[in-house]
């Protein structure tokens, strides 16, 4: 926040450039150059907090500062929208719940395969996530298999309240009673997951444009994505898709917000029509669901 009596810090063209080119190295984030003045007034706060008297120090303290991680790990927070609640996008979690999962278990079963891997990058403070999880719980047609959900997110601050796992009323506006009772014990006016559905999740920090811990994640039936590409340039944007293409099994499904699309990203991914919505799917190698998942 920046107070009337703070004397106002601006940026140069040149300090724009550097300090916006840094930032997209790291994560992909990209400003052009009508969003000089968003960037200035945002980060102004933190070159008080910081000790420095002008963004230039700013960037050589962002490029070669011993605290470089936390400071970028902490302007995250300033430069993204990290609202989210559970249950949101209502159609696409239908066609996860009723057509996408069905199908997975079916095609797994016939290869003796009990396994269901599913990511939510971008997973914010949690509460993705731990829908899917109470989801899967819902559907209860996958108890006795190994289910594991990775949530990951470049922002330390926003993956501390996610592995706390408790929860104020601004993230219930679309979870109906029932749900609430089943899933969460209220402690001091808030609501804690319960460890049956904790018991699914991991979270994890990751920066998108890190492939190579990307990779370490593993092989992954399902991948969500909601309302984070929408951050990124084409060329940020090609990368973590063609990353998620890599991280998706056979006949995985990748799962954006409603105001997104891979149009002019790739063509790799066949986009499919389902009852509920429209989702992405990692064709197989081979005609027929018979394939690798």
């Amino acid at each position: 926040m920046i107070f009337d009596d703070e004397p106002q810090v601006f940026m140069s063209e040149e300090e724009f450039r550097l300090v916006r080119d840094l930032i997209y190295d790291h994560c992909g984030l990209f400003f052009d150059s009508d969003s000089k003045f968003l960037l200035e007034k945002r980060l102004a706060g933190r070159l008080s907090a910081n000790r420095l008297p002008g963004f230039r120090e700013y960037y050589h303290f962002l490029k070669y500062s011993r605290g470089r991680e936390q400071e970028l790990s902490d302007i995250m927070d300033i430069l993204t929208t990290n609202e989210t609640y559970f249950f949101r996008e209502e159609f696409q979690l239908k066609a996860f719940s009723n057509e996408i999962l069905p199908e997975i278990r079916s095609v797994k079963e016939k290869r003796g395969d009990r396994t269901l891997r599913i990511w939510s990058a971008g997973c914010s403070t949690g509460e993705e996530p731990y829908t899917i999880a109470m989801l899967i719980i819902e559907a209860g047609c996958f108890r006795g298999w190994k289910v594991e959900i990775v949530g990951t997110d470049i922002s330390h601050r926003v993956l501390q309240r996610a592995r706390k796992g408790v929860y104020g009323t601004s993230s219930f506006r679309t979870t109906d009673e029932g749900r609430i009772r089943r899933f969460f014990q209220e402690q001091d006016g808030l609501y804690r997951v319960s460890d049956e559905v904790r018991g699914l999740v991991t979270i994890s920090h990751l920066n998108l444009l890190d492939e190579n811990r990307m990779i370490l994640l593993g092989k992954m039936d399902i991948i969500f994505c909601r309302n984070v590409i929408i951050y990124f340039d084409q060329i940020a944007k090609k990368r973590v898709v063609d990353s998620f293409y890599r991280s998706l099994r056979e006949g995985g499904y990748l799962l954006l917000g409603h105001a997104e699309s891979l149009l002019n990203t790739t063509t790799a991914f066949t986009l499919k029509h389902l009852k509920n919505d429209m989702v992405y799917q990692k064709p197989y190698s081979t005609i027929g669901t018979g394939g690798a998942l």
